[in-house]
């Protein structure tokens, strides 16, 4: 029994449990620390926006310097992603689960203390990388926990709900944080979470064994080249927000991109024995539409809950904890959506569900975009926002069940960081050209003479009318996913670890 191991704790004795009802409440256990560690990661991406002013002020941060607090994380993350995911299978999901949230708890502690920029930066730098460990890693433990369709379904679809929802409650949350307490809690807060998940993990999530080779088969010269590739391609991406797509740093960090992750494509196919993206992941069809439809839907919801910020604030005057109230309706779409379609992803196979969602996704974002500076929240945006909630709740499920289905045990890190890699990417280039675009139209329709409040509604309706087709973008993929063969209700795949979650 490996070091550190309790009996019983097994993934064969969690999906055949001798004792039905100990082993529900472990597995719903699991699937807390999972929701939990995904919860952290997602929140702490977007809770720090509403913060930035207060923080720049007591730090001295320079004006251009102010944005590295989110670049930082979200470089790191977007990096690191990928060896995330393949750590998890060499060295065991609960070791590297351990490590990404003690990583990420010990930055938390020194970030909400720092008292200079620079600590803050590389703190936030350092959560990105706990955060890239982390999160590969949760969705490795449910896919290895639950393997029966409809228990699948069901974790998947709490696991995507946190996911969608964490962004919408981190403006809230940063809100309401920052006003009544400090900057520094937004951060400080992880610690004590931080340390119960690690003592929740340490006590209920399974160890996989890790791969005899263990260091030996971590493709290193492709862990450098995709971890920089990535990295200098999210530097560019995120530096053209403040510099311009002209900008030699832009230009710099693009082409460095481009060309390391050229490299690491041929070390993949050519030189590496034990590859850390075998390109035969992509011939399997599941796993290359749900990706794409990742990117284009999560490109969309990400960029949406930015303009739907700026919008309800700067158009329609709402104050930050009004916003963050206005938030709740889609925070509670998505949920629904997510839970509402658990049962039906285990019957119809993913691709029904990724169609309808996208399709009311669209239909959402396209009355949304029609809000300007006399439009109400009742008759204007309360049904977008429900639209848009449940349709890319019922996206983030299915999409996550297409992804990582169908997959041996030993690539389940691997499908997850790369679906986790995919969405950064989405969520960084859809902000980035919607934000472009965006401004473009407000300053040209200042130049003809509209007033502020005027100009900014325009240029944000078409961020989100943009927004429409990136999802547009995603349903068009999510034809190409394959059908799969439904299981029926009632029959004893569809029971599996349902029954046993359920008892």
């Amino acid at each position: 029994m490996p070091r550190g191991q309790r009996p019983g704790m097994t993934l064969k004795t969690l999906r055949t449990p001798d004792t039905p009802a100990k082993a529900a409440g472990r597995l719903r256990l699991i699937l807390t620390a999972c929701c939990l560690g995904q919860f952290m990661n997602v929140l702490d991406a977007s809770v720090v926006n509403v913060a930035l002013p207060v923080i720049g002020a007591e730090l001295g941060f320079a004006p251009t310097g102010l944005s590295w607090v989110n670049n930082a994380y979200t470089i790191t993350v977007c990096g690191f992603l990928l060896l995330g995911g393949r750590l998890a299978d060499l060295f065991g999901q609960r070791r590297v689960f351990l490590a990404g949230v003690a990583l990420f708890t010990l930055a938390s502690s020194v970030g909400g203390m720092a008292d200079d920029p620079s600590t803050l930066v590389l703190a936030r730098a350092f959560q990105g990388l706990g955060a890239a460990v982390m999160a590969p890693a949760t969705l490795t433990v449910l896919g290895t926990t639950f393997t029966a369709p409809g228990a699948r379904a069901r974790a998947f679809g709490m696991w995507s709900v946190i996911s969608g929802a964490a962004g919408a409650v981190g403006v809230l949350a940063g809100g309401l944080i920052t006003e009544w307490l400090s900057w520094r809690w937004i951060l400080l807060v992880n610690v004590p979470i931080g340390l119960l998940l690690m003592a929740l993990v340490r006590w209920v999530v399974p160890e996989t064994p890790g791969r005899p080779e263990g260091r030996r088969g971590l493709d290193v010269p492709g862990a450098l080249t995709v971890t920089g590739g990535l990295m200098a391609l999210a530097y560019g991406i995120a530096e053209s927000h403040t510099y311009g797509w002209h900008a030699p740093r832009v230009i710099a960090g693009l082409a460095a991109g481009a060309i390391l992750l050229a490299l690491f494509v041929l070390i993949q196919a050519r030189f590496a024995t034990s590859p850390l993206v075998p390109p035969a992941i992509f011939r399997n069809r599941a796993v290359t539409t749900a990706n794409l439809v990742a990117f284009f839907s999560i490109a969309a919801l990400f960029s949406t809950f930015y303009f739907f910020t700026l919008v309800l604030q700067q158009v329609l005057g709402y104050s930050p904890l009004h916003t963050g109230l206005s938030y709740l309706p889609l925070s509670l779409g998505i949920a629904f959506g997510g839970f509402g379609v658990s049962s039906f992803v285990p019957r119809t196979g993913p691709r029904p569900v990724l169609i309808g969602g996208l399709a009311l996704s669209v239909a959402g974002l396209m009355w949304l975009s029609g809000v300007d500076e006399h439009s109400g929240y009742t008759a204007d945006v309360l049904g977008p926002a429900l639209l848009l909630g449940f349709g890319m709740g019922a996206v983030l499920n299915a999409t996550t069940n297409a992804a990582t289905s169908g997959l041996p045990p030993r690539q389940a890190g691997l499908a997850s960081g790369l679906l986790n890699t995919t969405r950064q990417l989405g969520s960084a280039i859809g902000l980035v050209t919607l934000a472009t675009l965006s401004a473009a139209r407000a300053e040209s329709e200042v130049a003809r003479g509209l007033t502020t409040p005027q100009a900014l509604a325009s240029g944000y309706g078409l961020a989100l009318f943009c927004a429409a087709l990136f999802a547009l973008a995603g349903l068009l993929a999510a034809l190409a996913v394959p059908a799969s063969r439904p299981v029926r209700k009632g029959s004893r795949a569809s029971r599996g670890d349902t029954e046993t979650l359920a008892a």
